[in-house]
């Protein structure tokens, strides 16, 4: 057994309440998901994907694609997130848990990579993220994961009563909007450095709304052609070259 499992998990859903069915939004051809499992796959220190959906019939269309991407797909609670997250990494016997939320489709396999590494040398016991750039990291918002161990994961399932930190994993480790740890001593927070040539804190590469869908939809039928493994380098010359002119 692999004492050391380093395991994604991608939180999905079709009913969305901001933007309904944003996971199966069409990108150059293929679901919003499925770019993502695309993307992620080629990830090197990552021992398993998984898909973790709700368990009922609206969320079958995630299942199947998640099979035809040759993943795990966990079906567990819709509105107790805390509650799939942590059933899922046991199910695979997870050491560490990689985040990923199912609205980030341009995942970038070298900078996860990157804090995994980081992770296991430096914060083990901890929460790391280079999700977005949060303690002025550089990051551009979307590209990155969250990542912390499972005892972390089983102490918080087991005593947390508040229903808004069963629904939003990260906020029972850290708070980015005000950033601020839950409890630095019991759970430090730390982040990685955004190589100088991606350095763009305010770009956000999520899709939360329809206006974001249109832009990552415009920006995939301009790169996959190009390049199917296009990077976060290519996402910015796009970017400043052909989008914004």
């Amino acid at each position: 057994m692999n004492i050391e499992k380093t395991d994604l998990i991608i939180q999905a859903r079709v009913g969305s309440s901001r933007l309904p069915g944003k996971s199966l939004l069409d990108l150059a051809g293929e679901t919003l998901v499925g770019r993502i499992l695309e993307r992620v796959k080629r990830c090197r220190l990552v021992d398993e994907i998984i898909l973790a959906i709700p368990d009922n019939e609206e969320n079958l269309p995630l299942k199947l694609i998640g099979e035809k991407f040759n993943v795990k797909v966990f079906l567990g609670s819709e509105d107790d997130l805390l509650d799939r997250y942590f059933k899922a990494a046991k199910s695979s016997n997870s050491k560490y848990i990689c985040r990923l939320p199912a609205d980030n489709p341009t995942p970038e396999p070298i900078e996860i990579d990157k804090l995994i590494k980081f992770h296991k040398e430096n914060n083990k016991y901890g929460f790391s993220s280079n999700i977005c750039s949060f303690f002025q990291s550089g990051y551009p918002d979307g590209i990155g994961i969250e990542i912390f161990n499972i005892e972390l994961l089983e102490n918080v399932y087991h005593y947390q009563l508040d229903s808004s930190k069963r629904e939003h994993v990260h906020l029972n480790f850290f708070d980015y909007n005000t950033e601020k740890a839950v409890d630095n001593k019991w759970c430090p927070i730390k982040t990685i450095e955004c190589p100088i040539s991606i350095r763009r804190p305010e770009l956000i590469l999520d899709v939360n709304t329809y206006d974001q869908y249109l832009f990552m939809k415009e920006l995939y039928e301009y790169l996959y052609p190009l390049d199917n493994n296009f990077t976060i380098k290519d996402t910015l010359n796009w970017y400043d070259n052909v989008y914004k002119k």
